[in-house]
């Protein structure tokens, strides 16, 4: 799995995606023309104007060489600023396989390393699989509001991180196959590598027990640390040095 910055090349995958994407998910609440009047109206001929914009991040997330999904992100207000992940979209095909919360934790990252102090994400009320994603990952409610698709009104749920753990930790779980083993990763115990962070990996969901740490450029758990905390990925060569900083990483 690659998550990297999109591109002009990659407007037509973008406006593909979002189509298979809301048809997928939306038609029970959405009309069919409605959804292409939204598509138009995000993902038209502005579309390339968003992507050179320096508030707005678009991220792309492929496997195996083909586009999964995107999330769409933007920065507002300034000191303190908030991160606001507007949609993210995953195809059909590659939902259930961690590809969403993958996104969504770069996604993450990729706000609070732009100056965001929060994060905040939006999702149709109707959405009910939206709704629990963002639940399921570490999000509470906190606000609705008034959102505009085509010609129609629709409500739209606002989260926010929920209440740190008492160390400060993101919530965010996720159960994860690496290396032939079944773990659990823990998105919030995050330290700094060279490539991408690594994650602390545990052999339950209740994080009693820790596993291994998951390298977040590889997704392997393939990795030697020495007495010193350094970390190295034995596939890829992402590196972890011990610092008295990393609790402050996330």
């Amino acid at each position: 799995m690659e998550i990297r910055h999109a591109t002009d090349s990659d407007a037509d995958a973008i406006r593909s995606i979002a189509h298979d994407s809301l048809n997928s998910t939306y038609t029970d609440f959405l009309a069919e023309e409605t959804i292409d009047e939204a598509i138009e109206q995000w993902y038209g001929d502005s579309l390339t104007d968003e992507l050179a914009d320096d508030h707005t991040l678009f991220l792309i997330v492929e496997r195996d060489g083909e586009i999964a999904g995107f999330s769409q992100s933007e920065v507002v207000g300034q000191h303190p600023s908030t991160g606001h992940l507007l949609w993210l979209h995953v195809h059909p095909d590659h939902r259930g396989d961690a590809t969403g919360v993958r996104l969504l934790v770069h996604t993450r990252e990729a706000l609070l390393e732009e100056g965001a102090d929060g994060i905040r994400c939006f999702v149709l009320a109707d959405n009910e699989g939206g709704n629990e994603f963002y639940r399921s990952h570490g999000f509470n409610r906190a606000d609705q509001r008034e959102v505009e698709i085509g010609s129609e009104t629709f409500t739209e749920n606002v989260y926010v991180e929920g209440d740190l753990e008492d160390d400060g930790e993101w919530g965010a779980v996720d159960e994860v196959a690496a290396d032939g083993e079944t773990i659990y990763v823990s998105y919030g115990e995050a330290t700094r590598g060279t490539q991408s962070p690594f994650y602390t990996a545990y052999e339950s969901p209740d994080r009693n027990d820790i596993y291994a740490w998951f390298c977040g450029n590889c997704d392997s758990v393939d990795n030697a640390m020495d007495a010193m905390g350094r970390i190295e990925c034995n596939r890829c060569g992402n590196r972890r040095k011990a610092t008295r900083w990393d609790a402050s990483y996330l």
